[in-house]
């Protein structure tokens, strides 16, 4: 899996406004505190707020916050948001994945690290990272971390 930068940078700005919830943050804000190039994410943000993720107001007052309240946005929220399909394979989704004779069963696999991926970042929220609640090799805890966990053992792979 490939975890884009505009993934990263867009992950960044929200936890940066989901620490300051109560005033707006301009984008040279977050982009000197986070150290992410201003302009890329001028277009990071635009992302975001056509999905729905921040709100803006222009002006002196101005700037940008979250769009919802950060324990409802996910990392999965996030990651579709700016990059869309979570896993595609030569640019197309996996969904209609097909292959013919002995690799039959591959796109099943690749499907199965796609919906693993989903779990993990379905399962962690901004409030999460920002309260440590997220921890361990996935960032998972909880339900969706004891999920992962069964899942794996089923496959013994834990």
């Amino acid at each position: 899996m490939h975890i884009s930068a505009k993934a990263d940078y867009a992950m960044r700005a929200l936890l940066e406004l989901a620490r300051e919830p109560s005033r707006p943050l301009t984008c040279e804000a977050i982009a000197s505190s986070q150290e992410i190039p201003f302009r890329f994410l001028k277009s990071v943000v635009g992302e975001l707020r056509r999905a729905g993720l921040v709100r803006s107001q222009r002006g002196c007052e101005g700037g940008y916050w979250l769009g919802r309240a950060a324990e409802e946005i996910t990392l999965l929220d996030v990651t579709r948001a700016v990059d869309g399909e979570l896993i595609t394979l030569r640019g197309e989704p996996l969904a209609g994945l097909d292959y013919p004779g002995p690799a039959t069963g591959l796109p099943d696999v690749w499907r199965e690290v796609e919906a693993g991926a989903a779990a993990v970042l379905g399962g962690v929220t901004l409030t999460s990272l920002l309260t440590g609640g997220a921890t361990g090799a996935t960032g998972v805890t909880g339900a969706a971390g004891a999920a992962r966990t069964e899942a794996l053992a089923r496959r013994g792979a834990a």
